[in-house]
């Protein structure tokens, strides 16, 4: 009967196990609401990404708008865009760090 504390042990961990994959699927909800936003060119263009990393408005300023300049225009895009996406990425693993205790489980977002 020494051997049945290990069973408990597991049915324990899969519960704790299951408790977390709930809470993950909760703020995967969560998150898809949640917004962070960048801007480059002095606040010419705008970025907003949820937390699922995606981009969900641009707001590009009619200042920003040279037909001469494309490629500046094009950079700020892109400069926006990714830092959206960098603080997107960065409010996935500092909520998901409030279930997992820190631990880095890849593949889950």
């Amino acid at each position: 009967m020494r051997g049945m504390g290990n069973f408990g042990n597991m049915g324990k961990m899969m519960k704790q196990v299951k408790k977390m994959q709930q809470e993950m699927q909760k703020l995967q909800s969560e998150l898809e609401q949640q917004t962070v936003e960048a801007a480059s060119g002095g606040g010419a263009v705008k970025a907003v990404a949820n937390g699922k990393k995606e981009l969900v408005e641009l707001i590009i300023s009619p200042e920003a708008v040279d037909p001469d300049d494309v490629e500046m225009l094009q950079d700020m895009v892109l400069a926006a865009v990714n830092e959206a996406l960098r603080k997107a990425e960065e409010m996935v693993a500092q909520e998901m760090s409030k279930i997992t205790g820190g631990l880095n489980i890849p593949g889950i977002f």
